[in-house]
């Protein structure tokens, strides 16, 4: 294995190293609920609130970005994610209710810092294999928020009855994976960021199509943040882009929230219940893993589009409405597809950015807005619930958001790019005429 290829392929390692600490936190939670409920004695609505409003510090960062004077390196902010994480993590399992709830919107603001720096990283590492890339991502993600689920109960029984113990076990992966980040942190000032591309439109030709490098020509001056940042803001592109972020994120924690409770009102037993939603945690990591070899295949993502918006409304649907025996497979085929939007929406960031520089600000913007409208859904189907007293009508809008996915998602899906104005180039030094 040649120096380059164990480079890359350590920097994968890496990777998945901080994805799999980026949904336990708050995963994790929701088997204990009732436990720290009783221990704290929060209402109903408080309890809600400890696993709904994290999610809306998911992109907090990526709404700030726009507004910093300069903007830190990846490796700075995976390592600052980490070590805040920890805090977070042993923070919010002290004797007191104000340290539980500031402890989980931390951890919130902590991922939102792994959240953004992670797709403008492939990019700058990855670029030619962006799709596969984040594909492994999100199956980290995916395979290590089902294994939390699963293994919570387990370990709070196995040390004492307790919910703190195997919640502040979260910290010690989020410390390896900092510590393991910290000697690229070290050397990150001696790296150098590729030079991007010139360009001088905010949207451009095919983003797989690029003009034949010509070695007589001028170096181009890069981009500055801030016009890189204009650049995102007024695309286009860029809001399909989110808003296809924000809506398959908005379908996954309605998943995540209403599944299990859905198959309670239907007549399963609690323990059947929890291993639905663990097998469409699972098979959201098998979508996310088809992503790149359906890709190959195709001449563009709005195929995958396509294939997420159909699978979730049938999921959804069948889960809501089929005879009881076949929610495990309405099950799987909800997760398959919410896999693949995922995925599909992670990699747009990546496509559809013209270099590292713009992926950290769509970025941003993506994860910062999206992850907004995503914390709107469990609250709103839970709010229709509490209205209709049933889930005819809080499913029936779910299906038409997953519907509504399509208007982004096909727009996001074409072969384009977002490109930002190339900074002005220095004025040659006048000369005298004598």
């Amino acid at each position: 294995m040649s120096g380059r290829r164990a480079s890359l392929v350590g920097g994968l390692l890496l990777l998945v190293l901080v994805a799999v600490n980026l949904r336990p936190a708050i995963v994790a939670v929701g088997p204990v609920l009732t436990d720290i409920q009783d221990d704290f004695h929060l209402s109903g609505t408080a309890a809600g609130a400890l696993t709904t409003l994290p999610l809306a510090f998911f992109g907090v960062y990526g709404l700030l970005t726009p507004f910093l004077r300069r903007q830190p390196r990846s490796e700075t902010l995976l390592v600052a994610a980490m070590a805040l994480l920890v805090v977070a993590l042993l923070g919010r399992v002290l004797d007191a209710p104000a340290a539980l709830f500031a402890g989980s919107l931390v951890a919130g603001v902590a991922i939102s810092l792994g959240n953004i720096a992670i797709p403008a990283l492939i990019k700058r590492d990855h670029p030619d294999s962006i799709t596969l890339v984040t594909s492994i991502y999100t199956v980290a993600i995916t395979s290590s928020a089902a294994l939390s689920a699963a293994v919570v109960i387990p370990l709070r029984d196995a040390m004492g009855g307790g919910w703190r113990p195997p919640l502040a076990l979260l910290a010690l992966p989020a410390a390896l994976a900092g510590l393991a980040w910290l000697p690229r942190l070290l050397r990150a000032p001696a790296l150098v960021e590729p030079a991007p591309a010139p360009a001088s439109e905010s949207e451009s030709a095919p983003a797989q199509a690029s003009a034949p490098a010509q070695t007589s020509a001028p170096a181009v001056p890069a981009p500055s943040r801030r016009g890189a940042a204009a650049a995102v803001w007024r695309s286009g592109l860029a809001w399909q882009v989110t808003f296809f972020m924000g809506l398959q994120s908005l379908l996954a924690y309605v998943t995540t929230g209403w599944l299990a409770t859905i198959c309670l009102d239907r007549g399963m037993s609690a323990a059947s219940a929890g291993y639905v939603l663990a097998l469409s945690n699972l098979l959201q990591a098998g979508g996310s893993l088809a992503v790149p070899f359906l890709a190959r295949r195709m001449r563009d993502q709005r195929p995958l589009v396509l294939i997420a918006a159909t699978l979730t409304i049938a999921g959804f649907a069948g889960v809501t409405w089929a005879p009881l025996g076949s929610v495990w497979v309405w099950s799987a085929v909800l997760g398959f597809g919410q896999g693949v939007g995922f995925a599909t929406a992670l990699s747009f960031i990546g496509l559809r950015a013209h270099d590292a520089r713009v992926a950290a600000q769509l970025s941003g913007m993506a994860q910062g807005c999206g992850y907004l409208i995503a914390a709107l859904g469990p609250l709103a189907v839970g709010a229709l619930h509490d209205a209709t007293h049933g889930w005819n009508v809080p499913i029936a809008a779910v299906l038409v958001a997953a519907a509504a996915l399509l208007i982004p998602g096909l727009a996001a899906g074409r072969n384009r790019t977002v490109r930002a104005p190339a900074a002005p180039s220095p004025a040659p030094p006048a000369t005298v005429r004598r």
